[in-house]
């Protein structure tokens, strides 16, 4: 099984430094067995750089981003970040791209949210144009790029291959990922969504080409109090319920909110529902929130789940 973990994952609060915190806690990642380590965006750390310094400070373990809005971010500089960040760590990088969600983005940066769907597909071609070449010249309705015959070039030595994973879950964003990328990274989407929903769709729109990676992230804590767990999952994630995207994959599982697709519970309760997961056609699982309570919770999780990984 590939098993990863996503950082933070509850219990930084008290951090000092938290760059230093989460290369710490990779490098536990590592000494438990698991096999990646995903960083998400905040408003207030960079998630390509830390993915970067963690992935070179810790040499084996994949590392990569769960997500990077693509909005209001623009191709070239992720492109750049993201080359930047596959030279860093050998080879090690994974870039994953999201849409997120207007209601949060558009008051932050104060810039029209563009069509998501049809920025998503302007977006990946210009990234599957530079990434494959160095040049591009694309003029679309909601990105523009150009950087063809420049005396300087866009491609970074040591920086190229880079997995491109995108945050798809409903069909039209699952469509432009299948064609354009190299797999998705949904968030509560249950087993019943996966091999109901996202991963014929994927497959469907990804003919012709390798098959895609399907990384299911999911909630996951061993725990002696699930029910606490499940709880406090509920009460921090209950806006998702209002977002299109999360309210689809929650239908297609027939559940009502996030906390009933935590994985919660002791070790042989998780173990087997992680394998639910493969069964429906995850290629990985990234545990997520396992130190929602604390950290002997996450580190009892990620002991559990690096036993899965090791067969």
């Amino acid at each position: 099984m590939t098993i990863g973990v996503a950082l933070p994952s509850g219990d930084t609060a008290n951090a000092v430094n938290i760059v230093d915190e989460l290369i710490t806690q990779t490098r536990q990642a590592a000494d438990a067995g698991l096999t990646s380590a995903w960083f998400s965006q905040q408003m207030e750390h960079d998630a390509i750089t830390v993915a970067a310094l963690a992935g070179r400070a810790v040499p084996g373990i994949t590392v990569g981003t769960s997500v990077v809005p693509v909005y209001p971010r623009h191709p070239l500089l992720v492109t750049g970040l993201a080359q930047t960040a596959q030279a860093a760590t050998g080879g090690r990088f994974v870039l994953g791209l999201g849409t997120g969600a207007k209601n949060w983005l558009e008051p932050a940066y104060g810039i029209e949210y563009p069509s998501p769907i049809k920025h998503l597909r302007e977006y990946l071609t210009i990234l599957r144009e530079v990434l494959g070449g160095g040049e591009v010249d694309f003029h679309g309705e909601t990105v523009r790029a150009h950087a063809k015959g420049f005396a300087a070039s866009l491609t970074v030595a040591g920086g190229s291959d880079i997995p491109l994973i995108i945050a798809a879950m409903g069909r039209q964003a699952l469509r432009v990922t299948g064609e354009l990328a190299d797999g998705t990274i949904p968030f509560l989407a249950g087993p019943k969504a996966l091999s109901e929903l996202i991963v014929p769709e994927i497959t469907k729109a990804a003919a012709g080409r390798p098959a895609p990676r399907i990384i299911a992230m999911v909630p996951v804590v061993v725990t002696d109090d699930p029910d606490a767990v499940r709880a406090t999952v509920d009460r921090q994630y209950a806006f998702f319920r209002d977002i299109p995207s999360y309210r689809a994959v929650f239908d297609a599982q027939g559940v009502d909110s996030a906390g009933e697709l935590v994985i919660a519970g002791d070790e042989e309760t998780v173990a087997a529902e992680i394998r639910r997961y493969f069964d429906a056609g995850a290629t990985e699982v990234v545990a997520t929130q396992s130190g929602i309570r604390n950290s002997e919770e996450r580190l009892r999780t990620w002991h559990v789940l690096g036993d899965l990984v090791r067969g």
